[in-house]
């Protein structure tokens, strides 16, 4: 007898996407369907993203009424849509395993994605904005990196990434560093050692595309916080992109490719001890769940999970261990805060807004909405103007604090997500608040 679902926590299968019928079309649409059928019966999913209301529009106006009456071809249009937040999954869906329904949206998405990849019908424009440590090179070297950001900031620039790229001339771009993370990150003062009983006393930062090659400023803001705290840390000796964009685009193979490059050297440091904290959601994610759900039997895949960390995760459990310095200074004033998708999905809780919390004369306006800039999707042309409806009702939200006041920062743990929300203050006519990423607050408010 079926019986309600949620009733316990969701839980994952592995994606056997080494089996044999992974990449059968065939197979995979009739899933499709399946999942189609029941997603149409329910609909609470409608508000997350463009995935279920094209669903479902293609099914109201099919000539039955009901999924049988869609053109199988139009199923990719709903496919396309979907970015792989994973909100439907966690958060929305009572129909996952272990439900008997078996119902796994993102991941059957996902497979899609990788036959749509298998058949040649991703551009090479997708595939090289998907490739963060390609243009991410450029960063850091004098004269270039001045002349490629102003270059990109040119009608003419954006107009020839719209037609060869396909970026959206409207979306915002992260620029190139003129230092890079890696290079520009201090070594660790030597510290003892203090572990605590949640707690590793020794961090190891595996930096991220985006930390490295746009944003460095959020990496040297953790490696602050760190410091400030007595928390050894290191530098993950050598590293590449987690995998995430290539993910996004069903590009199987080369995720398969980072995770060769990474996993040996992260796994080290986890057999070592340390946590490894990333300050991008995605990244975090990346290893926490989707590879170790692509490799489940893979030993230091597991080892590298166990001892991934969100920053503030990282943090507060620090707090619970007593080792956590809260001698906040500078107070913040008023914080609107968005939890990216990527962050929610994680299950350890609003931890950053936790730590804000903490900061006197701080009153901080907490937002669990997707911002719509997922990934490439947000920059993509077809898509800009949908990931900034999705991101509307953020804004909104962001905009006034709950006793009618208005933000001095606007916040969240997605770099990226940040400035799309910035970009939908700027599009409704808003005023728009000081950006600052959660880690950049933190060491603020310590007044280093």
């Amino acid at each position: 007898m079926a019986t309600e679902g949620n009733l316990v926590a969701p839980t994952r299968h592995p994606i056997d996407w080494k089996g044999e019928d992974f990449y059968n079309e065939d197979s995979c649409v009739k899933e499709m369907e399946r999942i189609f059928d029941i997603c149409h019966g329910c609909r609470r999913c409608v508000s997350l993203c463009g995935s279920f209301p094209t669903l479902f529009d293609l099914v109201d106006e099919s000539s039955t009424g009901e999924v049988d009456g869609v053109d199988k071809k139009d199923y990719w249009k709903v496919v396309d849509q979907c970015f792989m937040c994973d909100l439907c999954y966690m958060t929305k869906c009572p129909y996952v395993p272990p439900h008997e329904w078996n119902l796994d949206f993102p991941h059957t998405m996902l497979r899609a994605k990788a036959i749509k990849f298998k058949k040649g019908e991703v551009s090479l424009g997708e595939q090289f904005l998907a490739s963060t440590d390609v243009h991410g090179q450029f960063a850091g070297i004098p004269i270039v990196v001045q002349a490629v950001n102003a270059l990109n900031k040119t009608s003419a620039a954006r107009s020839l990434m719209s037609s060869v790229l396909g970026v959206d001339e409207k979306a915002w771009l992260p620029e190139l560093a003129s230092k890079k993370f890696r290079s520009a990150a201090p070594k660790s003062t030597k510290h003892p050692v203090v572990d605590g009983a949640l707690t590793p006393g020794k961090v190891a930062i595996y930096a991220t595309c985006y930390i490295n090659y746009n944003e460095p400023g959020i990496g040297l803001d953790l490696i602050g916080i760190l410091e400030h705290n007595d928390i050894d840390y290191v530098l993950v000796e050598k590293e590449s992109c987690c995998g995430m964009p290539k993910l996004e685009l069903g590009d199987l193979d080369s995720v398969h490719e980072n995770k060769e490059k990474n996993i040996p050297v992260l796994a080290r440091y986890a057999k070592q001890g340390y946590a490894i904290l990333s300050a991008v959601p995605s990244c975090t994610l990346m290893f926490k769940q989707e590879l170790p759900l692509m490799y489940p039997q893979d030993a230091d895949c597991q080892a590298v999970k166990e001892a991934m960390w969100d920053p503030f995760e990282y943090l507060m459990a620090r707090k619970r261990d007593g080792l956590l310095k809260t001698d906040f200074n500078t107070p913040l004033g008023n914080v609107s805060y968005q939890v990216p998708c990527h962050s929610r999905v994680q299950n350890v809780g609003k931890k950053a807004e936790e730590m804000l919390k903490l900061v006197p004369q701080t009153t901080i306006n907490t937002i669990e909405r997707c911002s719509g800039h997922a990934g490439t999707f947000g920059v993509k042309k077809g898509f800009h103007d949908v990931a900034m409806k999705i991101g509307k009702p953020v804004v909104k939200a962001m905009a006034l604090m709950k006793d009618g006041s208005t933000p001095d920062f606007i916040s969240s743990d997605c770099p990226l997500g940040g400035h799309h929300i910035a970009q939908g203050f700027e599009a409704q006519g808003l005023v728009v608040p000081e950006l600052e990423h959660p880690i950049s607050l933190i060491k603020r408010a310590y007044g280093l």
